[in-house]
């Protein structure tokens, strides 16, 4: 009897057969894809995500466009919540910022447009009233506060064009009045109903609403977390947030890096530079600062006369070891100066140079007249020693700075009493009353360079600047001139013109331009500085920072990414 297969048990080994094949299919296909994958080219990106803890020197006290100045703390927050119409650039040009561009009309008439979509950080659209509104608050009868500034503007006449234009008339031409516009601008639809004594005394931390790249998230008594502002128009970073934390001086920063509270030092001081030059974790950055430290003379003390001639200033300039002084005494935080100009500034020109030359500075001293006639050791004429103080303020730095410089003169037989005092006595004690011989002052040199506040002749008395009572009618001619033409070109070569009288006669000695050096974690990537005309600006390029990474194809890999972490593989195969 034969016996043949049901049509069930037929279907069932067809089945196995199919399945069978499929399941040698599947194999294949995945030796092929893992064969495939293996060999796929992939590339680390920067990833979203983390925060920056940043340790900064003190508390803010305000958080207000208006009194940014009150601190190092208070200027690096505004610098990231407010805008301007403008903002200095490194070469302390003013660029545009909020104001798409303007135009000066007879020197005196400045037109901004303002560039459109740009936001508050609560949405709300920036327009013209916001700007008269902020300088308003400027030209206010009975503003008590801000001098500086009340004294500019309510000599301006305001007028809105338009809602996104404003026109801005001066008395006079005034070419430095685009630094003035740099000031971050106040949202009206927030603050219009507060008086404006009211608002010029005030921190706004309970709504500090401005146009920046960063936000304020949170407000603690020992932090502030800034995040990304979502009606920022800019770059949105990569890092979730900036988280300031604040302590009691720069001292204790370093401390806070090498406990691991913090991944970025506001300011490593001269003094922490060897110790943090070796370590392996941290990076340092370093630019010139928009300031430079200069001993200047009192030409009126009827107790130094000798300090008039200028060539017992020029014996003492070439007599300054100024490299040694930056070296020793500022562990090489320094620049030689050779200008009351900055080295980045548009207007900067280097006219005479004073080397450290002991010979030529003890042949000027003869040629006045100066010489050790008794053998003590220190130059006289007529029975008078040369001889005299020479001051600053009791910042551990400058204190050092002025025993060397002391010592740097004494080897010339000039005597000189070196005395360190507070800040304030320097100023109300000595430098105001005009009753020093001789100081160590640094000046700060922000936006544009007019040198008329601090050397113009009639800035020598009532409560101006010019310390120095320095008066020479060559150069205040170039100051006046100066700062009142808007042709690049031709105040450049006046200012050439003021650096090389300057130079000669020395109503001040140029020591150097100091280095800000900045210290950040080796965690953090991609952190760049370059040249800034303030260590606040060291957060512009903030977009770029990032923690962490991500492996993509590389056809996947966006064509901006900004450079992969030190060490980093940029391109492997994925295994």
């Amino acid at each position: 009897m034969t016996f043949s297969a049901s049509p069930v048990e037929s279907i069932s080994k067809h089945m196995r057969w199919q399945i069978a094949l499929a399941l040698v299919g599947i194999l294949l296909l995945a030796t092929l894809l893992g064969y495939s994958t293996y060999n796929v080219a992939t590339v680390l990106i920067p990833d979203e995500g983390g925060v920056f803890r940043e340790g900064i020197a003190g508390n803010p006290q305000y958080l207000n466009p208006l009194l940014c100045n009150a601190g190092d703390a208070d200027m690096d927050l505004c610098a990231l919540l407010y805008r301007g119409l403008t903002r200095i650039d490194k070469h302390g040009q003013a660029v545009p910022d909020l104001a798409a561009e303007w135009t000066v009309t007879n020197d005196t008439a400045y037109t901004f447009r303002l560039k459109p979509d740009q936001f508050w950080h609560d949405g709300t659209p920036i327009t013209a009233d916001d700007v008269l509104f902020t300088f308003g608050i400027l030209q206010d009868p009975n503003l008590s506060t801000l001098p500086g500034l009340t004294g500019l503007w309510r000599s301006v006449i305001m007028e809105k064009v338009d809602d996104m234009t404003v026109r801005f008339t001066l008395s006079e031409p005034f070419t430095p009045f685009l630094d003035y516009t740099a000031m971050g601008l106040l949202p009206a639809h927030i603050w219009r109903d507060v008086d404006a004594d009211t608002l010029t005394r005030s921190s706004l931390d309970a709504m500090p609403i401005g146009s920046g790249p960063l936000r304020v998230e949170e407000i603690e008594a020992d932090h502030i977390l800034l995040t990304p502002s979502e009606f920022y128009p800019g770059k949105r970073p990569y890092l979730d947030g900036l988280d300031m934390r604040f302590y009691p001086d720069y001292a204790s920063l370093f401390t806070a890096f090498q406990n691991g509270e913090i991944d970025g030092v506001s300011h490593i001081l001269p003094a922490e530079i060897p110790a943090a030059s070796q370590r392996d974790d941290l990076q340092l950055f370093s630019t010139t600062e928009s300031s430079y430290l200069n001993v200047i003379f009192n030409l009126n003390n009827p107790d130094a006369p000798f300090l008039q001639d200028d060539r017992v200033r020029q014996a003492l300039y070439y007599g300054l070891d100024r490299q040694r002084l930056i070296d020793e005494a500022a562990n090489g935080q320094g620049l030689i100066a050779d200008s009351p100009f900055l080295p980045e500034n548009w207007a900067h020109h280097t006219a005479e140079t004073y080397a450290y030359d002991p010979a030529r500075a003890n042949q000027l001293l003869d040629e006045a007249g100066w010489v050790d006639s008794n053998g003590d050791g220190i130059r006289d004429q007529d029975g008078r020693p040369l001889a005299f103080r020479l001051h600053t303020n009791d910042d551990g730095l400058r204190a050092g700075l002025i025993e060397q410089i002391a010592a740097d003169w004494g080897r010339l037989g000039v005597q000189v009493t070196a005395e360190a005092v507070s800040f304030n006595d320097l100023i109300t004690d000595f430098l105001g009353p005009r009753s020093f011989d001789s100081a160590l002052v640094g000046w700060e040199q922000l936006g544009d360079p007019d040198p008329y506040p601090l050397w113009h002749s009639t800035q020598a008395t009532g409560g101006g600047q010019n310390y120095s009572g320095w008066d020479n009618p060559e150069a205040d001619a170039i100051m006046e001139q100066a700062r009142a033409i808007i042709d690049e070109t031709i105040r450049a070569q006046l200012y050439a013109r003021f650096q090389e009288i300057f130079m000669t006669e020395l109503p001040a000695l140029p020591l150097y331009y100091p280095v800000y050096t900045y210290g950040v974690s080796t965690d953090v990537y991609n952190v760049q500085i370059g040249a800034l005309n303030l260590a606040s600006e060291r957060f512009l390029t903030f977009s770029d920072w990032y923690k962490l990474t991500r492996r993509v194809p590389v056809n996947q890999a966006p064509a901006d990414a900004p450079p992969l972490a030190p060490g980093a593989t940029p391109i492997d195969a994925e295994e």
